[in-house]
């Protein structure tokens, strides 16, 4: 992986220079490493726009290899806050369209963003589970990709993806940049469109809002091996 002193250097060049070498070497990365599987292009063809696209999250290439595969659908993606502070993942962000969330929280005016976004016409990925899974399979979501969906009314399109674990695995110090690429078969499998369940009279807010999260996470567990689905079995 590319040295975070030189990462420092390119990223206090002009902003043209930096996006320029930026791409270069996320593009040289993933080309060597990853050995890409794609099924599912199908169902993206004759989505209405606007799509929220909403996955599963194993690693800090899951952007790069979805924005690769993405790349004529022109999406916004929704990304931590920490990965503009490390030199490595900024790379990463300056090649890709974000709306940047601070993890943990209810962040209102990314949220706005992400909704305003999306009401616009304009294509959104959202990870639901808000961070890179460590156990390799899928982790508990957060409920604000209902919010979404519900007051957007966008074109939902679950997506599962494998592998991006063994390509650039989660440094257990959470040290970013001290991650590297490995050579890893990536499958990414994209699903059919899913609606948002009506709320039933019985349901409470709370409960109505955790069917339709699991209803759209199991969306994305079908779409992976039984060992990726974690909690969404």
């Amino acid at each position: 992986m590319i040295s975070p002193t030189l990462a420092k250097l390119i990223s206090k060049m002009p902003k043209s220079v930096v996006n320029f070498f930026s791409k270069k070497v996320m593009d040289y990365y993933i080309n060597k490493y990853a050995h890409m599987e794609v099924n599912g292009f199908e169902n993206i063809k004759d989505a209405n726009k606007p799509i929220l696209f909403i996955g599963n999250h194993l690693s800090n290439s899951d952007g790069l290899i979805l924005n690769k595969i993405l790349k004529d659908y022109d999406v916004t993606f929704v990304a931590g806050a920490k990965l503009s502070n490390d030199p490595i993942t900024s790379m990463g962000i300056n090649i890709v369209k974000t709306i940047t969330i601070k993890p943990n929280t209810a962040d209102k005016e990314a949220l706005t963003k992400v909704i305003n976004t999306l009401k616009s016409g304009n294509n959104v990925l959202i990870f639901p589970e808000g961070t890179r899974s460590r156990t390799g399979s899928m982790i508990e979501a957060k409920r604000g990709v209902v919010l979404i969906a519900r007051l957007t009314k966008a074109t939902i399109i679950p997506i599962g993806i494998s592998g991006t674990e063994k390509l650039l695995p989660i440094n257990k110090d959470g040290n970013m940049s001290g991650e590297n690429f490995y050579h890893a078969k990536v499958k990414v499998n994209i699903g059919e469109a899913i609606g948002v369940p009506p709320k039933e009279k019985e349901e409470d807010k709370h409960q109505y809002e955790d069917r339709v999260l699991n209803h759209m996470m199991r969306s994305i567990s079908a779409l992976l091996p039984e060992e990726y689905r974690g909690v969404y079995k």
